[in-house]
């Protein structure tokens, strides 16, 4: 007999609507109905339009800030679970509070951990994500964690820009392993930035490790806060000689000045995914959709397929 597989209902949280539409368009269904009623205090209920009994559910929301965002996730969940779904998802494109991940000095929370503790209590089944700040994290649930790697969007990009002195940069040491796993499907050369922070979001010195004078300089991070990191890491690799200097990021986080940081600094492009939604706009600022990957991985899930096939695009394109 032939599989038969549990029908797919795909919501959106407020959050993430734009991503969602894409994701459904790709999937090739259309999101389910539901609406978010809102007290005049601020409080909000979600509430499911449909029936998603028996079904799997796919709730799409990144958990950036406001935390509206993850609390609006947490009651989705719950609101499923108690209406029977089958198997329900959590469609995280960006994990907020992921850079609280360890305890880096006394009496701070674990967030990520915290975060993790109320998704699987809520009633997730499943977690999908892209790109976590520490892959360790996934290691934070007991339940199964399907962890994106936005590298196969961004490596076929870089690789169509024809950049004649290709050289991949870390713009801290903490990225260093991120640089080298996006090096190694270009033979390229791999350079650090290493910097002292006084405090979070302030950056005290900055110095090069390796030679960039001549290269064509991609910088690769995960997260782009204020933009003041890629931003001083830009400048000092220009004074040392570099070619050109871009930069990847799959998270635009971009909070206070960053568009306005980003438009004046020497970087020729920031490229970024959807992960979260832009909130202002820069001329340097170029986006890649993620809605394809997430569609294909939803798939996978629903008919019992491989996630790790969808890298595969990334080792075609070292032949």
């Amino acid at each position: 007999m032939p599989l038969q597989f549990n029908t797919v209902k795909l919501f959106a949280g407020s959050g993430s609507t734009e991503l969602a539409k894409k994701i459904s368009q790709s999937y090739g269904k259309k999101l389910g109905e539901m609406t978010l009623s809102r007290f005049s205090d601020g409080e909000f209920q979600p509430f499911y339009n449909e029936s998603v009994r028996g079904s799997d559910v796919f709730l799409i929301q990144s958990t950036n800030q406001p935390t509206d965002n993850l609390f609006e996730l947490l009651l989705m969940i719950d609101a499923a679970k108690r209406a029977s779904a089958h198997y329900i998802t959590a469609v995280v494109p960006y994990f907020g509070f992921a850079r609280q991940d360890r305890k880096d000095k006394p009496r701070v929370a674990i967030g990520a951990k915290m975060i993790a503790n109320l998704l699987t209590a809520a009633g997730a089944h499943r977690i999908m994500t892209m790109d976590l700040h520490a892959a360790q994290i996934q290691g934070f649930f007991d339940i199964p964690v399907d962890h994106l790697d936005a590298a196969s969007i961004f490596v076929p990009h870089i690789k169509s820009l024809n950049l004649p002195n290709l050289t991949i940069a870390s713009p801290d040491m903490g990225g260093s392993y991120r640089a080298r796993t996006f090096a190694k499907y270009f033979n390229a050369e791999v350079v650090i930035c290493d910097k002292q922070r006084k405090r979070a979001n302030e950056i005290e010195s900055m110095s090069i490790i390796g030679d960039v004078s001549g290269q064509d300089i991609v910088l690769i991070d995960d997260i782009c806060d204020t933009a003041g990191t890629l931003s001083k890491a830009a400048s000092l690799i220009m004074e040392n000689g570099a070619t050109s200097v871009r930069a990847v990021c799959t998270h635009p986080v971009l909070s206070g000045k960053a568009y306005e940081t980003i438009e004046n600094s020497v970087l020729s492009e920031l490229i970024v995914t959807d992960t979260i939604p832009l909130k202002g706009h820069s001329s340097k600022i170029k986006v890649l959709s993620t809605a394809d990957l997430f569609a294909r991985a939803i798939t996978n899930i629903n008919e019992h397929g491989s996630i790790s096939d969808l890298f595969k695009i990334i080792d075609q394109n070292k032949q």
